[in-house]
């Protein structure tokens, strides 16, 4: 007597794998959320507060997280080849732009060229008494070029790269998957 079951042997049951296109855009979903949930405990629990530039290394993972979840279950669904590969293309080029931020910002960080005026280099005189509302509310007093936090050397912005890139690499990796399903 076998404990085989015969459901096991059928076509069918092998429909519950995933794909190694879907577990990729999982992966890089979960990481990505990740990324965001770290600056957030970094933000809230440590206490180091973003500044602009942070931010916006923040915006193309909160369009990769969703992007990546419909490409999985495309992917898992088995839908056309061309929509899952146009998907991963999104994805990768969502995760080289935050790249792409983070090593602008990190060059800043390091002195390598001027960041944005409103959060680096010199802070400028606030003018009359009547304007001082309105430029204290567009003037940023975190400043992207100092670095608050470092491990292993680099800043949070280097880490967003080194991160970005691998998460970019993993799209890629489930975009060649595709294409080469039967």
């Amino acid at each position: 007597m076998s404990f085989r079951s015969d459901a096991i042997a059928t076509p069918q049951a092998d429909t519950r794998r995933w794909p190694p296109a879907a577990l990729a855009a999982v992966l890089v979903a979960a990481a990505s959320t990740a990324i965001l949930l770290g600056a957030t405990f970094f933000q809230h629990v440590v206490g180091i507060p973003p500044c602009p530039l942070c931010l916006e290394q923040r915006i193309p993972h909160y369009v990769a997280v969703p992007l990546a979840l419909v490409v999985a279950l495309l992917a898992w669904r088995r839908a056309p080849r061309a929509v899952v590969a146009i998907g991963f293309l999104a994805v990768a080029a969502a995760l080289l732009t935050a790249a792409g931020i983070g090593a602008y910002h990190a060059g800043v960080e390091w002195g390598f060229w001027a960041g944005p005026s409103d959060c680096s280099g010199d802070i400028k005189a606030f003018g009359s008494a009547g304007s001082l509302l309105q430029q204290m509310q567009t003037t940023s007093v975190i400043r992207c070029d100092v670095v608050m936090f470092r491990f292993l050397g680099l800043s949070l912005a280097g880490w967003n790269v080194v991160m970005s890139v691998g998460l970019a690499a993993v799209a890629l990796w489930g975009l060649a998957k595709t294409l080469r399903r039967a």
